[in-house]
């Protein structure tokens, strides 16, 4: 599987929730980022400061994380109700934040391990959409 600017590593295998949302949401154009447990896990959006004070965004964290604690392995929550991935998923749901502040989708081991450096758009994905 190529990932990012050339890089590749063996191919992954997600769960048919997962193949199902990734599906969905990659609609008509190649998903960089597949919606997956395992980098909604390793995700960073919920430490941004764009959305560190968005009531919304902090409502669905909680809840979001109480669902998947509760979910069976391999399933996975509709990626509406997760606020963040959206380097996978698209531009957010949640109507406050604060898109003034600084970005740390660079940090993030998703981010760097799709080579998302590379792509357009490569961060603020919560504001300008998913990777492409």
């Amino acid at each position: 599987m190529d990932i990012g600017k050339g890089k590749t590593t063996e191919k992954m295998s997600f769960t048919e929730a997962e193949n199902r949302f990734t599906e969905e949401k990659g609609r008509g154009t190649d998903l960089l980022v597949p919606y997956a447990r395992s980098n909604i896990e390793r995700c960073m959006c919920s430490l941004c400061p764009v959305q560190a004070d968005s009531k919304c965004a902090q409502d669905k964290l909680q809840s979001s994380g109480k669902a998947m604690k509760d979910m069976p392995e391999g399933e996975v929550p509709n990626p509406e109700d997760v606020p963040g991935i959206y380097c996978s998923t698209g531009k957010a749901t949640c109507r406050d934040l604060n898109f003034d502040r600084e970005c740390i989708c660079g940090t993030c081991e998703v981010w760097k391990e799709y080579g998302l450096e590379e792509v357009d758009p490569n961060n603020h994905f919560c504001l300008h959409g998913r990777a492409t």
